[in-house]
């Protein structure tokens, strides 16, 4: 089976495949043939993908933070409000969470993770995360997703019974800066000569809820997909859907091996403000579904840190944590968006 160019390159810089030696090793006797090592125990848990560090954080009350596995390794005994969160906020939450910190400092340590809402949910479900082949057993005291299908799941299986919309976001087209292919919108997407990475429609709320049905709309989903429905692959030769698309599209334009994406309107601006050499392609509504893309948040009914996570709800209603998240290109929540209603 011949590999494609995004598969190819993916698997050399994982270091999963090198050049092979003309030279073959001679075949062991029979004899002499190494048992087969017993393969490792499956996880019942959520597997984050590897070098997610900065998705896992605790913000502590002292200004400290810390990331990764010493981050999860803590979470249980040092947060004393735990949040699982959207993805797509990454870049914001160091920000919002420290306003929420000098708003209520006596709540203290607040511990984050942010990766695709459909993983999320599955952790919540599952009762955990497995991260570098190591099992972490928790719960989130507050779940936020860019759809609420996902709580109406969490609902059905007693995980959670109120919600309430927080705040917007829109889709954007990212093109590298100059804009050398001259993409002008969605129906551009229908080219051969681009090299177009999509956000995966396995767990990525921005592909699953809105990006799909707007390409169904051009009528360019069964072209771009092919037909598959998988992640960290290359579903025809020249789209690669990704694993967690909020950074790997901005990075492969900046290394020349993508030409175009849809992101979050959000993402785009934090692209700039990190200096990423990308300018975006602005979508008329009907594209950008800014009329529609909602964040849908709520606590856990077996919440451990009830009074905590009812403060951070109160938060995000007031001007304060409103103004935290538009800072970084969010629309704001109506009156109505901001109460709290049964999930349906």
């Amino acid at each position: 089976m011949r590999l494609s160019r995004f598969a190819l390159q993916a698997l050399v810089t994982l270091g999963l495949i090198a050049c092979q030696s003309p030279t073959k090793e001679p075949t062991k006797p029979a004899a002499a043939a190494e048992a087969p090592k017993p393969a490792a125990a499956a996880s019942i848990f959520e597997v984050i993908p590897p070098k997610k560090d900065s998705d896992l954080r605790i913000f502590y009350a002292d200004g400290k933070i810390a990331k990764g596995t010493p981050a999860l390794e803590k979470m249980n005994s040092d947060a004393n409000l735990t949040m699982w969160l959207a993805g797509n906020q990454f870049f914001a939450m160091e920000d919002v969470i420290h306003t929420f910190q000098k708003a209520h400092p006596e709540v203290g340590n607040v511990a984050v993770i942010t990766l695709p809402p459909g993983v999320v949910q599955k952790a919540i479900i599952a009762g955990g995360w497995n991260y570098e082949g190591k099992d972490y057993a928790m719960q989130p005291d507050i779940y936020a997703s860019v759809d609420l299908k996902h709580l109406t799941t969490l609902k059905s299986k007693g995980k959670m019974d109120k919600f309430m919309i927080y705040t917007h976001n829109a889709l954007d087209l990212m093109v590298a800066k100059g804009n050398p292919k001259k993409i002008k919108g969605i129906d551009d997407l229908g080219r051969d000569d681009l090299k177009i990475m999509l956000p995966n429609p396995i767990d990525e709320g921005i592909m699953t809820f809105y990006a799909k049905k707007v390409l169904q709309n051009h009528k360019l989903w069964d072209k771009l997909s092919g037909g598959k429905e998988c992640k960290a692959c290359d579903p025809t030769p020249n789209v690669h859907f990704t694993v967690v698309h909020h950074r790997e599209i901005p990075d492969g334009l900046k290394a020349g091996t993508v030409d175009v994406g849809i992101v979050w309107a959000t993402e785009t601006k934090n692209a700039l403000e990190e200096g990423h050499a990308v300018e975006t392609v602005k979508l008329p509504p009907e594209d950008s579904l800014i009329n529609e893309v909602s964040y849908a948040i709520g606590t856990l009914t077996a919440a451990k840190h009830q009074e905590a996570a009812g403060k951070y709800i109160g938060f995000l209603q007031s001007d304060n944590g409103q103004g935290a998240y538009a800072k970084f290109g969010f629309v704001t929540g109506s009156k109505t968006d901001l109460e709290i209603k049964p999930i349906p």
